[in-house]
Protein backbone atom coordinates (compact mmCIF):
# COMPACT_ATOMS: atom_id res chain seq x y z
CA UNK A 1 0.00 0.00 0.00
CA UNK A 2 1.53 3.52 -1.07
CA UNK A 3 1.14 5.56 1.94
CA UNK A 4 1.69 9.50 1.13
CA UNK A 5 4.07 11.58 3.43
CA UNK A 6 2.77 14.91 4.26
CA UNK A 7 5.44 17.07 4.77
CA UNK A 8 4.59 20.51 6.81
CA UNK A 9 6.09 23.26 8.69
CA UNK A 10 6.62 23.29 12.16
CA UNK A 11 4.66 23.48 14.90
CA UNK A 12 4.02 19.84 14.42
CA UNK A 13 2.54 19.15 17.70
CA UNK A 14 -0.48 21.49 18.62
CA UNK A 15 -2.62 22.19 22.06
CA UNK A 16 -5.37 23.69 22.67
CA UNK A 17 -3.46 26.68 24.16
CA UNK A 18 -3.76 29.77 22.17
CA UNK A 19 -2.79 33.53 22.13
CA UNK A 20 -5.95 34.45 23.34
CA UNK A 21 -6.79 32.17 25.48
CA UNK A 22 -3.47 32.99 27.58
CA UNK A 23 -4.23 36.71 27.66
CA UNK A 24 -7.60 35.94 28.76
CA UNK A 25 -5.72 33.75 31.54
CA UNK A 26 -3.46 37.06 32.35
CA UNK A 27 -6.50 39.68 32.31
CA UNK A 28 -8.77 37.49 34.96
CA UNK A 29 -5.58 37.63 37.14
CA UNK A 30 -5.24 41.01 36.80
CA UNK A 31 -8.57 42.36 37.04
CA UNK A 32 -8.80 41.80 40.97
CA UNK A 33 -5.73 44.15 41.31
CA UNK A 34 -7.38 46.82 39.44
CA UNK A 35 -10.56 46.72 41.16
CA UNK A 36 -8.74 47.43 44.13
CA UNK A 37 -7.92 50.40 42.83
CA UNK A 38 -10.54 51.63 41.89
CA UNK A 39 -11.46 51.43 45.76
CA UNK A 40 -8.41 52.38 46.88
CA UNK A 41 -7.99 55.27 44.57
CA UNK A 42 -11.17 56.14 43.40
CA UNK A 43 -11.97 57.55 39.75
CA UNK A 44 -8.70 58.60 38.66
CA UNK A 45 -7.47 55.13 38.72
CA UNK A 46 -10.63 53.49 36.81
CA UNK A 47 -9.72 56.24 34.54
CA UNK A 48 -6.05 55.71 34.08
CA UNK A 49 -6.56 52.21 33.31
CA UNK A 50 -9.93 52.56 30.78
CA UNK A 51 -7.31 55.14 28.74
CA UNK A 52 -4.33 52.49 29.13
CA UNK A 53 -6.14 50.41 27.34
CA UNK A 54 -8.52 52.44 25.27
CA UNK A 55 -5.36 53.71 23.54
CA UNK A 56 -3.42 50.20 23.26
CA UNK A 57 -5.98 48.80 21.58
CA UNK A 58 -6.38 51.40 19.04
CA UNK A 59 -3.06 52.44 18.69
CA UNK A 60 -2.60 48.42 17.53
CA UNK A 61 -6.06 48.32 15.36
CA UNK A 62 -4.91 51.45 13.77
CA UNK A 63 -1.48 50.45 13.09
CA UNK A 64 -3.14 47.10 11.51
CA UNK A 65 -5.63 49.14 9.27
CA UNK A 66 -2.72 51.65 7.98
CA UNK A 67 -0.59 48.51 6.86
CA UNK A 68 -3.07 46.21 5.57
CA UNK A 69 -2.13 43.55 8.06
CA UNK A 70 -4.67 41.43 10.06
CA UNK A 71 -6.57 43.03 13.32
CA UNK A 72 -4.38 41.63 15.54
CA UNK A 73 -6.63 43.48 18.87
CA UNK A 74 -8.77 40.02 19.18
CA UNK A 75 -5.27 38.16 20.74
CA UNK A 76 -5.84 40.10 23.49
CA UNK A 77 -2.30 41.46 23.95
CA UNK A 78 -2.78 44.84 23.46
CA UNK A 79 -5.30 44.97 26.60
CA UNK A 80 -2.78 43.03 29.11
CA UNK A 81 -0.14 45.73 28.15
CA UNK A 82 -2.80 48.79 28.90
CA UNK A 83 -3.72 47.02 31.91
CA UNK A 84 0.05 46.52 33.22
CA UNK A 85 1.24 49.76 32.10
CA UNK A 86 -1.73 51.69 34.02
CA UNK A 87 -0.88 49.21 36.99
CA UNK A 88 2.76 50.98 36.88
CA UNK A 89 1.62 54.64 37.22
CA UNK A 90 0.35 57.30 40.27
CA UNK A 91 -3.35 57.19 40.82
CA UNK A 92 -3.52 61.00 39.50
CA UNK A 93 -0.86 61.03 36.45
CA UNK A 94 -2.00 63.18 33.74
CA UNK A 95 -4.11 61.23 31.17
CA UNK A 96 -2.34 62.72 28.19
CA UNK A 97 1.08 60.98 29.79
CA UNK A 98 -0.41 57.77 29.92
CA UNK A 99 -1.40 58.09 26.32
CA UNK A 100 1.58 59.10 24.97
CA UNK A 101 3.04 55.57 27.86
CA UNK A 102 0.36 53.42 25.94
CA UNK A 103 1.63 54.52 22.17
CA UNK A 104 5.01 54.20 22.91
CA UNK A 105 4.27 50.79 24.66
CA UNK A 106 1.91 49.21 21.11
CA UNK A 107 3.77 51.41 17.97
CA UNK A 108 7.46 52.22 18.97
CA UNK A 109 8.35 48.66 21.60
CA UNK A 110 5.72 46.50 19.71
CA UNK A 111 4.55 46.96 16.06
CA UNK A 112 7.65 48.72 14.72
CA UNK A 113 9.57 45.36 15.27
CA UNK A 114 6.46 43.49 13.72
CA UNK A 115 4.06 42.91 16.42
CA UNK A 116 3.55 40.08 19.16
CA UNK A 117 6.30 37.55 18.69
CA UNK A 118 9.09 40.08 17.85
CA UNK A 119 9.60 42.47 20.60
CA UNK A 120 12.59 41.99 22.19
CA UNK A 121 11.54 44.11 25.38
CA UNK A 122 8.34 44.24 27.34
CA UNK A 123 6.38 47.13 25.90
CA UNK A 124 4.66 48.20 29.74
CA UNK A 125 8.34 48.05 31.12
CA UNK A 126 9.55 49.89 28.60
CA UNK A 127 6.81 52.48 28.10
CA UNK A 128 7.17 52.71 31.88
CA UNK A 129 10.75 53.79 31.89
CA UNK A 130 10.02 56.56 28.95
CA UNK A 131 7.82 58.29 31.21
CA UNK A 132 9.74 58.05 34.43
CA UNK A 133 12.61 59.87 32.46
CA UNK A 134 10.56 62.00 30.31
CA UNK A 135 8.12 62.89 33.69
CA UNK A 136 10.28 62.14 36.86
CA UNK A 137 7.94 64.60 39.18
CA UNK A 138 4.94 63.22 38.17
CA UNK A 139 5.79 59.92 38.09
CA UNK A 140 7.06 59.85 41.99
CA UNK A 141 4.07 61.52 43.20
CA UNK A 142 1.82 59.53 44.84
CA UNK A 143 -1.62 60.01 47.15
CA UNK A 144 -2.65 58.17 49.97
CA UNK A 145 -5.27 55.10 49.61
CA UNK A 146 -9.03 56.43 50.83
CA UNK A 147 -7.97 59.99 51.22
CA UNK A 148 -6.72 63.23 48.86
CA UNK A 149 -3.64 63.55 50.61
CA UNK A 150 -0.84 63.66 47.86
CA UNK A 151 2.50 63.16 49.37
CA UNK A 152 6.00 61.92 47.59
CA UNK A 153 6.66 59.07 50.08
CA UNK A 154 6.23 55.59 49.50
CA UNK A 155 7.86 52.28 52.00
CA UNK A 156 10.87 52.59 49.56
CA UNK A 157 11.67 56.03 50.42
CA UNK A 158 14.74 56.96 52.12
CA UNK A 159 14.66 57.07 56.16
CA UNK A 160 11.01 55.34 55.66
CA UNK A 161 12.76 51.72 55.13
CA UNK A 162 12.84 51.06 59.05
CA UNK A 163 9.39 50.96 59.06
CA UNK A 164 8.06 47.59 60.39
CA UNK A 165 5.94 45.42 57.35
CA UNK A 166 2.75 45.02 58.84
CA UNK A 167 -0.64 43.89 57.39
CA UNK A 168 -0.71 47.13 55.38
CA UNK A 169 2.05 46.51 53.27
CA UNK A 170 0.14 43.14 52.06
CA UNK A 171 -3.16 44.53 51.52
CA UNK A 172 -2.46 47.56 49.72
CA UNK A 173 -3.00 49.98 51.76
CA UNK A 174 0.05 52.57 50.77
CA UNK A 175 1.16 55.64 48.84
CA UNK A 176 2.36 53.87 45.67
CA UNK A 177 1.20 52.91 41.76
CA UNK A 178 -2.37 51.96 41.58
CA UNK A 179 -1.44 47.84 40.98
CA UNK A 180 1.53 47.10 42.69
CA UNK A 181 0.44 47.92 46.27
CA UNK A 182 -1.45 44.63 46.78
CA UNK A 183 0.74 42.21 47.77
CA UNK A 184 -2.05 39.70 48.46
CA UNK A 185 -3.86 40.09 45.56
CA UNK A 186 -1.04 39.64 43.27
CA UNK A 187 0.28 36.43 44.67
CA UNK A 188 -3.38 34.82 44.25
CA UNK A 189 -3.08 36.17 40.59
CA UNK A 190 0.41 34.48 40.27
CA UNK A 191 -1.18 31.31 41.74
CA UNK A 192 -3.59 31.64 38.98
CA UNK A 193 -1.28 31.59 36.68
CA UNK A 194 0.41 28.94 37.47
CA UNK A 195 -2.03 26.44 38.29
CA UNK A 196 -3.55 26.89 35.01
CA UNK A 197 -0.01 26.62 33.61
CA UNK A 198 0.49 29.99 31.95
CA UNK A 199 3.40 31.00 33.80
CA UNK A 200 6.35 28.87 35.26
CA UNK A 201 7.29 29.83 38.54
CA UNK A 202 11.01 29.83 38.45
CA UNK A 203 11.09 32.93 37.24
CA UNK A 204 9.09 35.06 39.90
CA UNK A 205 10.83 32.29 42.90
CA UNK A 206 14.07 33.16 41.48
CA UNK A 207 13.34 37.15 41.03
CA UNK A 208 11.80 37.64 44.46
CA UNK A 209 14.19 34.87 45.84
CA UNK A 210 17.08 36.77 44.66
CA UNK A 211 16.22 40.45 45.50
CA UNK A 212 15.25 39.16 49.39
CA UNK A 213 18.79 37.49 49.72
CA UNK A 214 20.76 40.02 48.35
CA UNK A 215 18.78 42.80 50.31
CA UNK A 216 19.37 41.21 53.58
CA UNK A 217 23.01 40.68 52.72
CA UNK A 218 23.53 44.24 52.28
CA UNK A 219 21.02 45.58 55.10
CA UNK A 220 21.62 42.82 57.64
CA UNK A 221 17.96 44.03 58.25
CA UNK A 222 15.36 40.83 58.00
CA UNK A 223 12.28 43.38 58.24
CA UNK A 224 13.52 45.96 56.10
CA UNK A 225 13.96 42.92 53.21
CA UNK A 226 10.60 41.60 53.74
CA UNK A 227 9.47 45.14 53.11
CA UNK A 228 11.80 45.82 50.06
CA UNK A 229 9.74 42.26 48.56
CA UNK A 230 6.34 43.48 49.35
CA UNK A 231 6.57 47.39 48.61
CA UNK A 232 7.21 49.03 45.14
CA UNK A 233 7.32 47.08 42.12
CA UNK A 234 8.57 43.61 42.77
CA UNK A 235 5.43 41.46 42.95
CA UNK A 236 3.64 42.89 39.83
CA UNK A 237 7.03 42.80 37.68
CA UNK A 238 7.90 39.33 38.54
CA UNK A 239 4.67 37.94 38.25
CA UNK A 240 3.38 39.64 35.57
CA UNK A 241 6.04 41.50 33.20
CA UNK A 242 9.45 39.14 33.73
CA UNK A 243 7.40 36.24 33.09
CA UNK A 244 6.10 37.24 29.44
CA UNK A 245 6.84 34.75 26.80
CA UNK A 246 8.62 36.66 24.24
CA UNK A 247 11.07 38.46 26.36
CA UNK A 248 11.83 36.02 28.95
CA UNK A 249 14.56 32.96 28.31
CA UNK A 250 12.35 29.45 26.94
CA UNK A 251 14.55 27.02 29.13
CA UNK A 252 14.72 26.54 33.00
CA UNK A 253 18.16 27.00 33.57
CA UNK A 254 17.69 30.24 31.60
CA UNK A 255 14.34 31.33 33.48
CA UNK A 256 16.51 30.99 36.80
CA UNK A 257 19.41 33.07 35.51
CA UNK A 258 17.13 35.70 34.16
CA UNK A 259 15.15 35.94 37.57
CA UNK A 260 17.31 35.80 39.43
CA UNK A 261 19.53 38.64 37.22
CA UNK A 262 16.40 40.86 37.80
CA UNK A 263 16.44 40.24 41.24
CA UNK A 264 20.16 41.51 41.98
CA UNK A 265 19.63 44.13 39.48
CA UNK A 266 16.83 45.41 41.24
CA UNK A 267 18.00 45.84 44.71
CA UNK A 268 21.36 46.99 43.38
CA UNK A 269 19.64 49.91 41.68
CA UNK A 270 17.36 50.61 45.02
CA UNK A 271 20.41 51.00 47.08
CA UNK A 272 23.00 52.46 45.41
CA UNK A 273 21.21 54.24 42.59
CA UNK A 274 19.31 57.57 42.66
CA UNK A 275 15.91 56.44 42.51
CA UNK A 276 13.58 53.89 44.82
CA UNK A 277 12.83 51.43 42.37
CA UNK A 278 14.40 49.40 39.91
CA UNK A 279 12.58 46.63 38.68
CA UNK A 280 11.85 48.22 35.33
CA UNK A 281 15.25 48.64 34.79
CA UNK A 282 16.24 45.07 35.47
CA UNK A 283 13.69 43.79 33.83
CA UNK A 284 14.58 45.54 30.18
CA UNK A 285 18.50 45.06 31.07
CA UNK A 286 17.39 40.97 31.62
CA UNK A 287 15.34 41.22 28.28
CA UNK A 288 18.17 42.73 26.26
CA UNK A 289 20.68 39.67 27.77
CA UNK A 290 17.54 37.07 26.82
CA UNK A 291 19.37 35.98 23.23
CA UNK A 292 22.99 35.14 25.56
CA UNK A 293 21.08 33.44 28.19
CA UNK A 294 19.07 31.53 25.56
CA UNK A 295 22.37 30.16 24.45
CA UNK A 296 23.23 28.61 28.26
CA UNK A 297 23.80 25.37 28.55
CA UNK A 298 24.92 25.22 24.92
CA UNK A 299 22.84 22.98 22.62
CA UNK A 300 24.23 20.41 20.02
CA UNK A 301 22.40 20.73 16.64
CA UNK A 302 20.54 17.71 15.93
CA UNK A 303 22.18 15.22 13.96
CA UNK A 304 25.41 16.26 15.38
CA UNK A 305 28.56 13.40 15.64
CA UNK A 306 30.23 13.61 18.89
CA UNK A 307 33.87 13.89 18.95
CA UNK A 308 35.39 10.55 19.35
Amino acid sequence: MNKLLKVACSPHKFTKDNTQGIMLDVILALLPIGVLAVVMYGLSSAVLIAVTVATCVFCEYAWCRILKKPNSTTDLSAVVTGLLLAYSLPPDLPVWMAIIGSVVAIIVVKQMYGGIGHNFVNPAVCARIVLMVSFPQAMTTWRQPLSNIVTSATPLTPGIVEKPADISLFLGNYSGCIGETSALLIIIGGVYLVLRKVINPIIPLSFIGSAFILNFAITGNFNASVLAILSGAILLGAVFMATDYVTSPAGGIGKLIFGTGCGLITVLIRQFGNMPEGVSFAILIMNLLVPAIDKIPPRKAFGEKEDV
